[in-house]
C-alpha cells in the first residue's frame, strides 16, 4: 500500500493489488466484493487493509458506487448506499472507495474538527463535480491526495469524452487522444479552493504488477482503493 502523510490526525492509504489472499485474476489484495471473487477472501483482504491502519473492519463503511456526485456521511459498518464519496468526522470509522482505473481521492480537513473523505472520481464523476461535492461536504480548509488511476500515458478516449473535457479544462487536458485524469482531478480540486494537493501520478494501466485495471484486463478483475481514518 501507499501511505499519504496527511496533515492532521489521519491514516490514509492507497492500496495496491499486492499482499492479499485472492487468486487468479483477483490476485491478490482484491477489495471488490462484487467482482466475482470469493467473498470470504475479499473480506479477509479488507481486514488486512484495515489492520494496516489500526482500524476495525466491522466499522468499515463503503458506498454502492454509481459514477455520480453524491457524498454520503459514513455510518459505522454501513455499506451499499448509492454514492461515490464518503465523509466522516467520527474517529475510528474507516471509509473506503474502490477503483480500477477511476481516480481515488482522499480529502482531509486541516482546520477545526478533524474530518476525512474518500471519493471515487471517474471520467463521468470528475466532469460532473464529484470532487467539488467532496470538498463541500468536509467544509473548511481541505488538503487532498490524488491516487493511482488510468494515466495520460495510456487512457485513450474518443471525441465524445475529449470534447467536453477540453471545454471544461482546456486543450491541455488531452495529450493527443489520451485524457489526463490526474490533471482534471487537480484542476477540479483547486477550483474548489484546495491549495494543498498531493499527486501520486501512478498509472493503473501500465503497472500490472501493482494495480488492477478495467481498461487493461476487462472482466473478471479485482479492485483497489483508498482508505481513510480519523484517528
Amino acid at each position: 500500500m501507499i501511505r499519504w502523510d496527511a496533515p492532521g490526525p489521519y491514516e490514509v492509504v492507497f492500496s495496491t493489488r499486492v499482499g492479499g489472499v485472492s487468486e487468479g485474476p483477483f490476485d491478490s489484495l482484491n477489495l471488490g466484493r462484487r467482482s466475482g471473487d470469493d467473498v470470504e477472501r475479499v473480506d479477509e483482504n479488507r481486514r488486512l487493509l484495515c489492520a494496516a491502519v489500526g482500524a476495525d473492519t466491522d466499522r468499515l463503511a463503503l458506498n454502492l458506487q454509481v459514477h455520480g456526485v453524491t457524498i454520503n456521511r459514513a455510518a459505522p459498518g454501513v455499506r451499499g448506499t448509492p454514492g461515490d464519496g464518503l465523509w466522516t468526522d467520527e474517529p475510528g470509522v474507516p471509509i473506503l472507495a474502490l477503483t480500477a482505473d477511476c481516480v481515488p481521492v482522499a480529502l482531509v480537513r486541516t482546520g477545526g474538527t478533524p474530518a476525512a473523505a474518500v471519493v471515487h472520481a471517474g471520467r463521468i464523476g470528475l466532469i460532473a463535480g464529484a470532487l467539488r461535492a467532496g470538498v463541500r461536504a468536509l467544509g473548511g480548509q481541505v488538503a487532498a491526495a490524488i491516487g493511482p488511476s488510468a494515466g495520460p500515458c495510456c487512457y485513450e478516449v474518443g471525441p465524445e469524452v475529449s470534447t467536453p473535457y477540453r471545454e471544461r479544462f482546456g486543450d491541455g487536458i488531452m495529450r493527443g487522444s489520451k485524457l489526463d485524469l490526474w490533471g482534471a482531478a487537480e484542476a477540479s480540486l483547486r477550483d474548489a479552493g484546495v491549495e494543498n494537493v498531493h499527486r501520486l501520478d501512478l498509472c493503473t494501466i501500465c503497472n500490472p504488477e501493482l494495480f488492477f485495471s478495467h481498461r487493461r484486463d476487462g472482466l473478471p478483475r479485482g479492485g483497489q482503493g483508498v482508505l481513510a481514518l480519523v484517528t
